[in-house]
This record gives C-alpha cells, sequence and structure tokens, in this order.
C-alpha cells in the first residue's frame, strides 16, 4: 500500500506531464499561423495604361459565299456510264467530269444526216426547173402558131375581098386563128402555174433542207451533252447519283455542284447609320477605299484584307439593315462557303485615347472595375468608365491615366490592398491574331 506521501509525488507526475502534452499541442498549431504570414505575395501579368490614336472598328457577322457556284444536271435522258472526278477535290475548267451512254444519240445523228442528204438532194432536184423549162417551150410553139395564123389571116382577107378565096377558106383561116390564139393563152397560163408550183417547190425543198440541218445540230448537240465537263475551276461536293443510273427522265438530274470560292464572298448586314458613315464623307471613293478584315469562328483574323463588292439597293424597313458584300482573297480556298465569320472595319479615327487589355476589366455588380498596381506593388480596385472597343483594347473614358499599371492575368489570386509580385511576360496569346 503506496504511503501519502508517494501518492502525493505520482500525482505531480502526472499533472507535469499532461501540461507538458498540452503544451506541445498548443504550439503544433500556432506554428502554420506563423508560416501562413510568412508567403511571398502572388505572382501577376501586369500591363500599362497606353495614350495613342486608334481606330474604331465596325464589326458585323457574316456568311461567307462562293464567288461562282454552279449545279452540275444531265441535260439528256441515258444511263449514266463513268464518273471522273473524286469528290471534294480541286477540278479545273475543261475537265471530264461525267460521261452518258451516247450510242442511242450516235444513232440519231445518223438518221438526221441521212435526212439531211435525201432533203439536199430533193432541192437540188427542184432547182433544176424542167416542168417550167417544158411550159415554156410549149408556150413559144402556141405563140409561133398564133403568128402563124394571124399571118394567114391577114393575107385572106385582102383576097376574100377580092373574091379570090372563098368565104369558107376566110372563116377557117379566122378560126384557126382564134383557136391558135387560145391555146397561146393557154400554154402561158400553164406556164405561170407551174412556175408558182416548181417556185413553192424549191421553197418547201429549202425548208426541208433547214429543217433537216437543225435536227443534225440537235442530235450534235445532244450527243455533246453525255460528255459533262467543268465549266469552271473549283471545288467539287459530293456525287448525287451513282454509275449505272438512269438521268435526266423527266428533269435535269442534279448530278453535282462546283463552287469557286477564290475570292470568297462575305454577306452580312450594314446598318443605315453605318452607310452613311461610310459615304456622307467622300462617296464612292471613300466606300472603294475601306478595308475590311475577316474574323474567323476561331478567333483568328484572315491573312488577306477585303474589299466592298456591292451595296444592296435599299434598307429593309423592318431591320433598319442593308445587304452587304464584301471580297477576300482566299488562296487555296481554304475558306469555304457557309461559313460563319465576323467581318470588321475601321469606321473612324480616336484621337489620344486612354487604353487598356480588355483582359484587365471585370464585372463588379454591373460596374467595370480593374486591378490596379501601385509603386508599393500593392493592388487597389478601380472603377472605370469605358467607351468603345478597339481591337483588344478598351477605351477608358475615366478612372485612368497614362502609365498605371493594371493586372491582365491572376486577378482571382488578389485582394484589394495585397501586395503583389507584378510581371509583363505575358503566358497568353492574344485574340484575334493573325492567321
Amino acid at each position: 500500500m503506496l504511503s501519502k506521501r508517494s501518492f502525493l509525488v505520482l500525482s505531480a507526475a502526472v499533472t507535469i506531464t499532461a501540461a507538458l502534452i498540452i503544451s506541445n499541442g498548443c504550439g503544433g498549431k500556432a506554428e502554420p499561423k506563423a508560416n501562413a504570414s510568412a508567403l511571398p505575395p502572388p505572382a501577376v501579368v501586369v500591363a500599362e495604361v497606353v495614350q495613342r490614336t486608334v481606330p474604331i472598328y465596325s464589326e458585323f457577322v457574316g456568311q461567307t459565299q462562293a464567288n461562282e457556284t454552279v449545279e452540275l444536271r444531265a441535260r439528256v435522258e441515258g444511263v449514266l456510264e463513268k464518273i471522273y472526278f473524286k469528290e471534294g477535290s480541286f477540278v479545273r475548267k475543261g475537265d471530264l467530269l461525267f460521261s452518258i451512254d451516247k450510242r442511242p444519240f450516235e444513232a440519231t445523228l445518223q438518221t438526221a444526216n441521212a435526212l439531211l442528204a435525201k432533203a439536199e438532194s430533193d432541192y437540188s432536184q427542184s432547182q433544176q426547173r424542167t416542168d417550167v423549162i417544158q411550159a415554156q417551150a410549149a408556150v413559144a410553139d402556141a405563140k409561133a402558131t398564133l403568128s402563124k395564123s394571124e399571118q394567114d389571116l391577114e393575107r385572106m382577107v385582102p383576097l376574100a375581098k377580092e373574091k379570090a378565096v372563098t368565104e369558107i377558106e376566110l372563116d377557117a383561116a379566122v378560126a384557126a386563128n382564134k383557136s391558135a390564139k387560145a391555146i397561146s393563152d393557154a400554154k402561158i397560163a400553164n406556164l405561170s402555174n407551174t412556175e408558182a408550183s416548181v417556185k413553192y417547190t424549191i421553197q418547201r425543198a429549202a425548208a426541208e433542207v433547214s429543217a433537216a440541218k437543225a435536227r443534225v445540230t440537235q442530235a450534235k448537240l445532244d450527243l455533246s451533252y453525255c460528255s459533262i465537263y467543268s465549266p469552271l475551276s473549283g471545288l467539287i461536293g459530293f456525287k448525287q447519283i451513282d454509275e449505272g443510273n438512269l438521268v435526266g427522265r423527266g428533269d435535269a438530274t442534279l448530278l453535282a455542284t462546283i463552287s469557286a470560292s477564290d475570292p470568297v464572298m462575305v454577306d452580312f448586314n450594314l446598318s443605315e447609320v453605318e452607310f452613311l458613315k461610310i459615304t456622307s464623307a467622300g462617296g464612292r471613293g471613300k466606300r472603294d477605299s475601306l478595308q475590311f478584315e475577316l474574323i474567323r469562328s476561331d478567333d483568328v483574323v484572315h491573312a488577306h484584307t477585303g474589299t466592298l463588292k456591292v451595296v444592296d439597293r435599299t434598307v429593309d424597313p423592318t431591320t433598319g439593315t442593308m445587304k452587304v458584300e464584301a471580297s477576300f482573297p482566299n488562296p487555296g480556298m481554304y475558306l469555304r462557303p457557309g461559313q460563319f465569320a465576323k467581318v470588321r472595319f475601321a469606321a473612324t479615327e480616336l484621337q489620344n485615347a486612354i487604353l487598356v487589355p480588355l483582359r484587365a476589366i471585370q464585372d463588379l455588380q454591373g460596374a467595370k472595375t480593374v486591378l490596379v498596381v501601385d509603386k508599393q506593388n500593392k493592388a487597389a480596385l478601380r472603377t472605370i468608365t469605358v467607351g468603345e472597343k478597339a481591337d483588344k483594347y478598351q477605351v477608358v473614358l475615366q478612372g485612368l491615366n497614362p502609365g498605371d499599371r493594371v493586372i491582365v492575368e491572376g486577378q482571382q489570386k488578389v485582394r484589394p490592398g495585397s501586395e503583389v509580385k507584378p510581371t509583363t511576360a505575358s503566358t497568353t496569346q492574344e485574340p484575334a491574331q493573325k492567321s
């Protein structure tokens, strides 16, 4: 059994041990607090607020269109015999693309040539005018007979007065003269009818020759439609029908479509206010000198600037806009019809504008704010008033001065009033880079 003294010694030892454990535990919690206060300031990327004259761009959403688009269709009925191109490839003007079975059209052409030969033969025969020649000979013979009868009658009349011939002979001479005159008139009328008939026959034969030539021309044309060539240089799309199918029955069957997209057209709508901006200060001359930029859907600026090509004749009263088309060089037809893109041009210039990068601006409860770094490298929140956009910068009307440093990267790591470690080395690619 422990003595009272031993019990007191043991209790004191337990108390001291517990106090040491509690003291060590409290000391372990206080150490991270000291380490937290010793953390370095966060690194941020800053940019300097600049002041210079900048162009103010007007920007519109547009859609690319091909400069030329042609639908290839079957213009004759027949079996599609052969396809000579690869879908989606580049074809040149004059390349053979499709062929339709030619044999029926070759037979039609031979028939047309035979009919033409017959028509030309009939025409040549009609021009010989044999019936007219015979009729003319008959008229000449009748006139000669009439002339002889008239001479006989003239000799008979004085003889009859002298009673040298009988009245019967005189009457016979008169009758012969009348008969000869009637025959002559009949032959002359027959000649006139024959000439009219022959003239009609010649004209009809000539018409048959013309019709036969037209049939030959049509047969040659139909035969030429069996070979379908590319009417322009461009990209050809998918084939719409396979080999062995009957095409051209009932309507002109669509075979494929070709688009030429160099240059590429971009259609967009221009407000009447913007239209007045580009026309009121110089008329068409200013319009023709406008340079357009095309920003692709991946925010990369097209390498080639464009020019204004067409402005619609009227403003749509429901929208207050007018359709405009700009032309852009498109080497290799990299841009395809139907793509959406942004079109912009420098509508005006702003003198001595204070500019801040767009990346530095934050929205805070509807207000535009930036984090400004002072000379002591401490961040301060500042509210600004902004104006127009100028490419990748924002025009600042109030709140910033040239030379101020604003944070463009790392804003989420900074609290107003805290110290930062600024650097100007940006690791983010700027938007709207040239391709």
